[in-house]
């Protein structure tokens, strides 16, 4: 565990902390900066979406979040875990039972039955079959899902599988739900869906999300939005969050028309995007 000093916001303590990561990796012999020296808090009971273009570094700023790739430089602290002071098992152990995963699609243990898929992780951590199907069975109530207790998650349509994988981040209690492109598979009104689910969560539960997508769409559900671009944290965005990433899309775009660089539908579209 860190020393740290914690620095709360609003009276909302820190759950992550992202200090001047930086991450290269060597390709072909030569050194290409993925990350560039990017720092991020994250509080308790944000709804924190982390957004920007396919190749910006999202993705990779998430996974040295997770402590699944480690920061050339810098470091993440994660509910006072510094993980530059942890090897690969203690942070497998710590992730285990601090966050939930929810991926753009959803991995299953075919033989398994939807009950028994959100139960395992709570049968990794020694608890009783009667113990986790309880807890199993409250979480897929919870996102209206108890019905579907006894299929298979194959026959399940994949919006009602991204409701069970989000029940299944629920069952160890996590400090923090990370949420990555949870909605890429599915059709806008599965996608709304979800993302109620979400608010519900973050609103009526308090608990810290982190959602990565590329979807403005998205935004309006957001507390705390940061935009990355090459490897760095372009703008920040906190409070009226829907409307200060209108406007700041719509500058931008309306830049690239007035330069001749993007059509005018283009800028249209994004006033429509954020309602």
């Amino acid at each position: 565990m860190t020393n740290t000093t914690k620095i709360q916001k609003n009276g909302k303590e820190p759950v992550v902390v992202v200090e001047n990561v930086e991450k290269t990796y060597m390709v072909g012999g030569q050194a290409v900066n993925i990350l560039k020296g990017v720092s991020v808090t994250i509080y308790k009971g944000d709804f924190f979406i982390i957004f920007g273009p396919s190749g910006c570094g999202k993705s990779t700023l998430l996974h040295s979040i997770l402590g699944l790739d480690k920061p050339t430089k810098g470091r993440v602290i994660f509910s006072d875990h510094d993980f530059n002071k942890m090897d690969e098992d203690e942070i497998a152990a710590f992730r285990k039972t601090k966050v939930g995963l929810v991926f753009q699609a959803s991995y299953w243990i075919k033989s398994l039955t939807v009950i028994e898929n959100v139960a395992f992780p709570l049968f990794l951590m020694g608890k009783l079959p009667s113990e986790a199907a309880k807890i199993a069975t409250e979480k897929l109530t919870l996102m209206g899902m108890e019905s579907w207790s006894s299929y298979s998650p194959a026959e399940l349509s994949s919006g009602q599988q991204q409701k069970v994988g989000l029940a299944r981040a629920l069952v160890v209690d996590p400090d923090v739900i990370v949420a990555d492109e949870p909605t890429g598979n599915l059709d806008s009104k599965s996608g709304e869906e979800l993302m109620e689910l979400l608010v519900r969560l973050n609103k009526e539960q308090g608990k810290t999300i982190l959602m990565v997508t590329h979807d403005l769409e998205y935004m309006k559900y957001a507390n705390r939005v940061v935009h990355i671009m090459d490897g760095v944290i372009v703008e920040e965005f906190d409070g009226d969050v829907k409307s200060k990433i209108k406007k700041y899309m719509i500058s931008k775009r309306g830049a690239a028309v007035a330069k001749g660089v993007a059509e005018e539908s283009d800028a249209d579209y994004l006033k429509k995007t954020i309602q």
